[in-house]
C-alpha cells in the first residue's frame, strides 16, 4: 500500500490538493465513540461476492475491468496515473476491511458504512471524504416508497460506493460517465456529481407518485372509505423518512458548492452540481409541502368521520325516540282495553253469591264503570302526549 501512495503523480496530487480544499469547506467529523481496532487486510484469495463492478480509469477511459478486489489493488499499484471506481452492494466485514487497509480509510468511516442507517451527511477523514445519501423510489403496486443506502467514499485516486438495499442502481451512472470521458476525466470529484445526480433524479418519480396518491386519498376522504386513515399514516411516515433522506442533502450540496467555487474545480463541473442543488432544494420543498397536506387532510378525515359517528348516533336517538313513543302508545291502548278486560273478567267468574248479580242496576253499572275508567285512562294518557 505505501509503494502504492508514494508513486509520483502529478494529477493525483492535483486531487489531493482539491480534496484537502473541499474537506476544509466539510462538516467536521463527529467524535469518535470508540477507539478503532486496526483494520487486516483480507486474504487476497478471498473472493469478495458483494463486488458489483470495479474499473480503472485513465484520463476518462476504462482501461481495466478486475474482476476481484485483490486484482483492483494489483492493477492499481502497478498504474502511475488513474482512478479506481469500485461498487459493492451489501458487502461483509472483511470485504470493507480489505479496502480501508488499501485505501486508508477511517475507521469510523468503515463503520459506518458497515452498520448503515445512518442520516445523509458529509464528513472528511484526511484526504478522503464520506458521503451518505438516502436514494428513494416508488414501487407501483404496493404505492410504497423504497429506501436505499448509498455510502461514497472519495478520496485522490479512488471511488468506493457502498449500496445497502435495491436503491440506487449505480449502473446507468457508469455508462453515463464513460460515455463522457471529459467529464469522467476530472476524477473522482466528478464521479461524486455524478452520483449525486443519480440519487436527486430519483426523487422525481417518488415525487410524483406520492401526489398521485395524494390525489386519491383526497377522494377517499371525501367519499368515506373506511381504510382512507391508515393509508394517511403509512403515507405521512415515508414522508417522514423522505424528509430525512433530501433535507440534509440541501445543506450537503451547499456545502460542496461552496467547495467548488472557493477551490477552482472546472467551471462545468460547478454548473453542474448547481443543477442537483436547484433539483434538491426543489424536492424538499415539495416533500414538505406533501407533509403538510397529509396533516391537512387527517384532520378533515378526523372531522369528517366525527362527523358521520354524530350522525350516526343522532339517527339511533331518533330511532330510539320513536320506538319509545310507538310502545308508550302500545301501552297506553293496552291500559284502556285492561280496564273493561278486567271489569268483565270479575262478573265472569261463575260464583253463586256476588252482590250486584242480583241487582237491577248491575248491568248498566258494570258497563258505566268500564266506560268511565276507559275514558279517564285516554284523557290522561293524552294529556301526557301518551297518545
Amino acid at each position: 500500500m505505501s509503494e502504492r501512495r508514494a508513486r509520483p503523480n502529478g494529477k493525483g496530487r492535483g486531487r489531493s490538493a482539491w480534496l484537502r480544499s473541499l474537506a476544509a469547506a466539510a462538516t467536521p467529523p463527529t467524535p469518535e465513540r470508540r477507539p478503532a481496532p486496526e483494520a487486516e487486510p483480507a486474504p487476497p484469495e478471498a473472493e469478495p461476492a458483494s463486488i458489483v463492478q470495479a474499473a480503472l480509469y485513465q484520463d476518462g477511459v476504462r482501461v481495466s475491468s478486475p474482476a476481484t478486489l485483490a486484482e483492483t489493488f494489483r492493477e492499481l499499484r502497478l498504474q502511475r496515473s488513474g482512478m479506481a471506481w469500485i461498487g459493492l452492494a451489501r458487502p461483509t466485514e472483511a470485504e470493507l476491511l480489505s479496502l480501508a487497509a488499501e485505501f486508508d480509510l477511517h475507521p469510523l468511516a468503515v463503520e459506518d458504512a458497515m452498520e448503515a442507517h445512518q442520516r445523509p451527511k458529509l464528513e472528511r477523514y484526511g484526504e478522503t471524504l464520506f458521503v451518505v445519501l438516502r436514494a428513494a423510489r416508488y414501487l407501483d403496486a404496493p404505492e410504497e416508497v423504497d429506501f436505499g443506502e448509498l455510502h461514497v467514499f472519495v478520496g485522490p485516486d479512488f471511488v468506493i460506493t457502498v449500496r445497502h438495499g435495491a436503491a440506487p442502481d449505480l449502473s446507468a451512472v457508469r455508462n453515463r460517465m464513460e460515455a463522457s470521458p471529459d467529464l469522467l476525466k476530472l476524477g473522482p470529484e466528478a464521479v461524486l456529481y455524478a452520483i449525486l445526480d443519480a440519487v436527486v433524479d430519483g426523487y422525481l418519480p417518488v415525487v410524483t407518485g406520492v401526489q398521485n396518491d395524494i390525489d386519491e386519498i383526497e377522494t377517499e376522504v371525501f367519499r368515506g372509505e373506511p381504510e382512507v386513515s391508515r393509508r394517511i399514516y403509512e403515507l405521512s411516515r415515508e414522508m417522514v423518512e423522505f424528509q430525512r433522506a433530501t433535507r440534509p442533502l440541501v445543506g450537503m450540496l451547499h456545502g460542496l458548492m461552496a467547495g467548488f467555487s472557493k477551490y477552482g474545480t472546472d467551471e462545468e463541473l460547478q454548473r453542474y452540481l448547481r443543477d442537483v442543488a436547484d433539483h434538491v432544494t426543489h424536492t424538499s420543498e415539495r416533500v414538505d409541502g406533501f407533509r403538510q397536506a397529509l396533516t391537512e387532510i387527517l384532520t378533515v378525515n378526523a372531522t369528517l368521520v366525527t362527523q358521520q359517528q354524530n350522525a350516526e348516533m343522532r339517527a339511533l336517538a331518533e330511532a330510539g325516540f320513536e320506538q319509545n313513543e310507538e310502545i308508550k302508545k302500545i301501552s297506553s291502548w293496552a291500559a284502556i282495553l285492561f280496564a273493561p278486560t278486567l271489569v268483565g273478567t270479575i262478573y265472569g267468574m261463575n260464583f253463586e253469591h256476588m252482590p250486584e248479580l242480583g241487582w237491577s242496576f248491575g248491568y248498566p253499572f258494570a258497563i258505566g264503570l268500564m266506560g268511565v275508567v276507559c275514558v279517564s285512562l285516554y284523557v290522561i294518557f293524552k294529556r301526557r302526549d301518551w297518545l
